[in-house]
């Protein structure tokens, strides 16, 4: 009996060793995880720097020839306000002509009364000149008028086109608003620099934290492997003292494990010869996932048999003992056809966190322990783990497997889990 509860204890030690360090493996992958996701993200944030770099490079140079494009505007606005100029000189010149015009055709007609009727052929053109110069005379001054009016225009556009040419004072018009933008765009390229600098420096950080990471997993993995003999050594070590014979602490687990696996087979057996049920009914391994089930729910043929023959039998050996946490009989593959009643509620939706703690039937359980137990062929197995409890609360238990066998094929496992 001391043997076998030092035994025991050293399985409790090595599952607990070896909870802390899937705890820590898990821990440390995740953060390998993350940073790759960093380093994917940093690379994203480097291509749109590099694409911003590109974009300010482009225009500032569309800034230079834009202010380039306004020098050489404000030139031919120069010139076409000289052109101007000279357009209205030109006007007043036909003005005056046109005046002086208007005064030789009044002398004419002048001249022409005083000749009588000599003169009234002469007379007729003086005025038709006099008309006419009057004509040329008014469209003149209103050439004059516009080109007036466009050359103020003209001048205001000058104006505006024309840089500040006092040393030290601020840019105005469309000048400064071309400096300011050049200096906007100087400021968005150098900050597209220093921002791909930083990058730059956290990619290397990301990388190098990776392969550090990536060195810690591996002896993390070593040492889970190394965890994990050591925990097989010493559930070895129990089995060895329960097969001599010698009445242990786990003793009536283990007969009742064998018990409830023989009930189980019994009645599955008894459903096969009334007929409820086929051998490859039984022996279904197609689990249908069960739509908007979180976590995942399976049906088989054999799900509606279990629900109906096996709760009597797993309820009975909750009886045993106060330190029995669960007893379920689990397919050869540890999918769970019926859990306790207690943990086989309906699942609540969009709740996963209750329903893995509320709804633990119809759901495959194929780790390490799980696995162990469903496959296992000896007349029992004795296995000790951690089991989370949710919101950072563990607790170790250990768990006797007995086979269950249905003419003469191995189905599955009965899991009889207790506290130590």
């Amino acid at each position: 009996m001391a043997l076998g509860r030092s035994a025991s204890s050293l399985g409790q030690g090595a599952a607990e060793v070896r909870g802390v360090l899937d705890d820590t493996h898990k821990a440390v992958e995740n953060q390998h995880q993350a940073l790759d996701a960093l380093a994917a993200s940093l690379a994203q944030v480097a291509q749109a720097q590099s694409r911003i770099q590109d974009s300010t490079a482009h225009s500032r140079q569309t800034a230079h020839s834009a202010a380039l494009a306004l020098q050489q505007l404000g030139a031919e606005v120069h010139d076409i306000a000289s052109s101007l100029r000279q357009v209205s000189e030109a006007a007043q010149d036909i003005t005056q002509v046109a005046l002086n015009t208007r005064l030789v055709a009044f002398n004419a007609t002048v001249e022409a009364k005083r000749a009588g009727e000599a003169g009234r052929g002469f007379a007729v053109v003086a005025d038709a000149v006099k008309d006419l110069a009057g004509r040329v005379e008014s469209t003149s001054k209103a050439i004059v008028n516009s080109v007036q009016q466009l050359d103020a225009r003209i001048e205001r556009l000058r104006a505006e086109l024309q840089p500040d040419a006092q040393a030290g004072a601020p840019s105005a018009g469309i000048h400064g608003a071309m400096a300011a933008i050049q200096q906007d765009v100087a400021a968005m390229a150098a900050a597209a620099q220093s921002s791909a600098a930083v990058t730059q420096a956290l990619d290397a950080q990301a990388h190098a934290l990776q392969s550090q990471l990536g060195g810690t997993l591996g002896g993390l993995a070593q040492a889970v492997r190394h965890a994990d003999g050591f925990l097989t050594m010493s559930e070895q070590l129990i089995d060895t003292i329960a097969e001599t014979g010698v009445e242990t602490d786990d003793s009536p687990y283990i007969r009742a494990a064998q018990r409830c696996a023989r009930e189980i087979a019994q009645r599955l057996e008894s459903a096969l010869q009334r007929g409820e049920i086929a051998l490859p009914a039984l022996f279904d391994s197609t689990y249908r996932p069960q739509a908007g089930t979180d976590p995942a729910q399976f049906l088989t043929d054999f799900s509606a048999l279990a629900e109906r023959c096996f709760p009597d039998v797993q309820e009975a050996a909750l009886t045993l003992s106060d330190k029995v946490v669960f007893c379920i009989a689990v397919d050869r593959n540890g999918y769970v056809p019926m859990h306790n009643r207690a943990v086989s509620h309906a699942q609540r939706p969009d709740d996963p966190v209750w329903n893995a703690a509320h709804s633990r039937w119809r759901r495959i359980f194929n780790d390490r322990t799980g696995l162990a137990s469903a496959r296992n062929t000896r007349p029992f197995l004795l296995q000790t783990y951690r089991r989370d409890l949710g919101g950072g609360k563990t607790m170790v238990l250990k768990e006797c497997a007995a086979p269950i066998t249905v003419q003469g094929r191995h189905w599955g496992g009965l899991r009889l889990a207790y506290k130590f």
